[in-house]
């Protein structure tokens, strides 16, 4: 007994960064600075302000922010966004929000955002963009926001988590180019949430289901790019995505959370991102 407590102690000290809970509030600080900023400065002074050197968007394709926008504009109409829903790693070095945006005072979907602490402390985002979710029902700005289940185990660092997120992705891709649907569903965290088509976000089981049933049967996904947490418990990949419907060829992209949890590596947010024909390769960001 003596020697399993002495075990369990080592382990405990060899882990500091399960030990202690990390508040999520910075992250939900940081995205609501950003959406301030949008009003007071105008979309492309707050995008470049608050976007990390190597954050991106599709424009229709990866591009960095910083080379997409370039010099800041005329404010122009209003985007007002509020987060909803957040969560962060262990290591307080990763996280996201998402919810609700409106331009020019019309509903416009649900935005989704990948945030970064940088070496100075602050946050930075290294992906915005999201679906055209419907708002109906969405509370309004202000609201509480709602935390997403930390998770439960660490890999240890950042490279040994994409090593294994890497592997789990790629079982993933493999079983949707039979199952698109099942291949998520698989992998889904109980807690997890699936996104991209105009119905409102799925916050249960058989929302999903409902949500994945608008997707293509079969999906080519390839990846471009990712990170993870310092802690080795929470990561964020993006990538390309192709499929035949309606007797044409159609494509995109995906954006997804993996949580390392105590079954495994599992889905806690997925969206899939149309995006019209497009004539150039895709090219992808740096990944750290």
């Amino acid at each position: 007994m003596k020697c399993f407590s002495a075990a369990a102690a080592v382990l405990l000290l060899a882990t500091p960064a399960l030990a202690a809970p990390v508040d999520p509030a910075p992250v939900v600080a940081a995205e609501r600075a950003f959406a301030a900023d949008g009003l007071a400065l105008g979309v492309q002074a707050s995008f470049l302000k608050h976007a990390a050197p190597d954050g991106i968007i599709f424009a229709p394709e990866p591009v960095l922010a910083h080379a997409a926008f370039g010099q800041p504009r005329p404010k122009g109409p209003p985007l007002v966004w509020w987060p909803l829903w957040a969560g962060i790693s262990r290591s307080g070095d990763l996280g996201f929000t998402t919810g609700p945006y409106t331009f020019d005072g019309k509903p416009g979907g649900y935005y989704f955002t990948v945030w970064a602490r940088q070496p100075d402390g602050s946050w930075k985002w290294l992906f915005d963009g999201g679906p055209p979710s419907d708002q109906t029902g969405a509370p309004p700005a202000g609201s509480p926001v709602t935390y997403a289940r930390r998770a439960a185990r660490s890999a240890g660092s950042s490279a040994k988590a994409m090593d294994q997120v890497v592997k789990a992705e790629r079982a993933l891709h493999d079983a949707a180019r039979t199952d698109a649907k099942a291949a998520v569903l698989a992998v889904i965290a109980d807690d997890g949430r699936v996104v991209g088509s105009k119905a409102k976000p799925p916050t249960s089981r058989p929302e999903i289901e409902a949500e994945l049933a608008t997707r293509p049967t079969s999906v080519a996904f390839a990846p471009l790019g990712g990170q993870a947490s310092a802690a080795g418990d929470l990561a964020w990949t993006y990538g390309v995505a192709r499929w035949t419907t309606d007797g044409g060829d159609h494509r995109g992209h995906y954006v997804r959370i993996w949580r390392n949890d105590a079954a495994g590596w599992r889905l806690l947010f997925d969206e899939l991102l149309p995006a019209p024909d497009l004539k150039t390769p895709p090219v992808a960001a740096p990944a750290s």
